[in-house]
């Protein structure tokens, strides 16, 4: 007689009991990974703006940085109101404070609006034109400039005073003087009225901060007219040369 095969079986009982440890097991997992600690909304809103700040000053300190307008030395190109971006990185990767380069990008070069630490006091950034670089011979001549022995006023410098200057030489007459090594020699646009290379010297290219090449804001507050006046709407996002 064919041996017959043993069925294992189990009560409806012990099914229950079986499927109630599956649940139990598997509502444990889950009690595991509910468990781990969430950020607190006050937490995440710290971090998010630690990092905010972090990369705010990164771009100010190495790649753009925002200047206002506070004179009228560089008119008509810029106007007193104007706000402008400077490129911190196009004159080379610097260290924060020393000003040493670190990585080279490109020189100064004539034309260049800068940005500078003022070498009467560092504490004050100046901003004007380029109009000598090292081993250029700069000379002025009753109000015209020359650069190694060649006229070079251009459209930009404006004279609004028709006098030569007799008491103040250097202002309308200046030179030759050779533009040393590792130096500029700065002008600014509005010629007869601008504090500049004709009256403390070179500046340093460790000096340097940037150069400007956009106004992206321009403020008349002088402006008599109406509120919408006040801004300089023709002037926005032009662009520096």
């Amino acid at each position: 007689m064919q041996k017959s095969e043993k069925l294992e079986t189990v009560s409806p009982k012990e099914i229950n009991v079986k499927k109630k440890g599956v649940e139990l097991k598997a509502k444990s997992s889950s009690d595991e990974t509910e468990a781990k600690p969430k950020k607190s909304v006050l937490r995440e809103n710290i971090e998010a703006i630690i990092i905010a700040i972090l990369l705010a000053l990164f771009i100010r300190t190495f790649v753009v940085q925002a200047f206002k307008i506070p004179s009228g030395s560089m008119l008509n190109t810029l106007l007193i109101g104007d706000h402008i971006l400077v490129n911190k990185f196009i004159y080379g990767i610097r260290m924060p404070f020393s000003g040493r380069v670190l990585i080279p990008v490109s020189e100064p070069e004539r034309g260049d609006i800068v940005v500078f630490k003022f070498p009467e006091d560092p504490s004050k950034d100046f901003i004007k034109r380029v109009v000598g670089v090292e081993g250029d011979v700069i000379e002025i001549r009753n109000k015209d400039l020359y650069v190694n022995g060649e006229f070079k006023e251009k459209d930009y410098a404006i004279h609004l005073d028709p006098h030569i200057q007799q008491f103040d030489k250097n202002r309308d007459n200046l030179g030759p003087l050779t533009v040393p090594q590792n130096s500029i020699f700065v002008l600014g646009d509005n010629r007869d009225f601008s504090y500049d290379s004709r009256f403390w010297g070179f500046v340093d290219l460790e000096d340097l901060k940037g150069r400007a090449f956009m106004i992206y804001w321009s403020w008349d507050k002088e402006n008599q007219d109406s509120f919408m006046d006040y801004v300089r709407w023709n002037r926005i996002f032009k662009m520096l040369n």
